[in-house]
């Protein structure tokens, strides 16, 4: 464990030195404070709050920036230390290679946690400054949004990490990462609508339904966000989710999955892998 302290400290303090930190809570706080003003106008049309309107926003923003971020720590996490030669010298150290997967894979999670708490965060003290009447309801789902964002952030570190863990070359690792990014963001969604509306929804039953969205963690995050009864009223996604049957429960518990089993399987790649 002090092995993995250890090494989480050294990968944090190198964000802090290469203005990742920084840069990434920037992001998020400019972007949420800019949709917790400017996306609110439909709260008079649709009977939401303006708390939830600004949760559909950030939730949607999530889907795209957040995995992105996440990749865009992780991909070189293990292929960048051996490219640059200090992955040896930290291999000649007592310290076995699942620590260091773990440990690098930890101080991403709490760069892309604290930047995602002090971004979105800013959001909601905003809203509380400028006096917004908001509901015990709505603070718990917005509460529920940013931490559903931090494991949805986590999906991707641990799918960078495979990648990084997989690959030689640090430009190899980026070009994977960005077709990653494309395909659970954007193509993945294309091709099940598609398929979809091609076939009206035959053969489409609610079981295989849910299978084919829990196969995508962008859209299980989606579903837990913008599935809900009043955020549905606005992203239009209530009756996917009727459709789906799947519970926050177990759209949480597919989301821990694909942290678990690519991290895993990165440890897995990494221990094996020769140098």
């Amino acid at each position: 464990m002090n092995n993995i302290v250890i090494i989480a400290r050294k990968e944090i303090q190198e964000g802090l030195r290469n203005r990742w930190v920084i840069a990434v809570t920037l992001l998020l706080a400019s972007l949420a404070l800019t949709l917790s003003f400017l996306g609110s106008a439909p709260t008079g049309n649709v009977g939401a709050g303006r708390l939830d309107i600004v949760i559909v926003s950030l939730a949607s923003l999530t889907i795209f920036l957040v995995p992105l971020i996440a990749l865009l720590l992780s991909h070189d996490a293990i292929v960048g230390e051996l490219e640059r030669g200090t992955l040896l010298l930290l291999l000649s150290y007592p310290v076995a290679r699942s620590q260091i997967v773990f440990g690098k894979f930890l101080a991403h999670i709490l760069i892309l946690s604290f930047a995602t708490l002090l971004g979105y965060g800013a959001a909601g003290l905003a809203l509380v400054v400028a006096g917004t009447p908001t509901t015990a309801e709505s603070w718990t789902a917005f509460g529920a949004m940013i931490g559903s964002s931090i494991l949805l952030g986590s999906v991707f570190t641990a799918i960078g990490y495979l990648v990084s863990a997989t690959v030689s070359q640090r430009s190899t690792a980026g070009g994977i990462a960005l077709g990653v990014w494309l395909f659970f963001v954007i193509i993945y969604d294309m091709g099940l609508l598609g398929a979809i509306v091609s076939t009206k929804g035959v053969g489409f039953s609610p079981g295989l339904l849910s299978i084919l969205l829990m196969a995508n963690p962008t859209d299980a995050y989606r579903l837990l966000n913008l599935g809900s009864e009043t955020a549905g009223s606005v992203s239009a996604l209530s009756g996917l989710a009727a459709s789906s049957k799947l519970s926050p429960t177990v759209l949480m518990a597919s989301l821990a999955l694909w942290v678990a089993v690519p991290l895993s399987l990165a440890m897995l790649r990494f221990s094996r892998r020769e140098l």
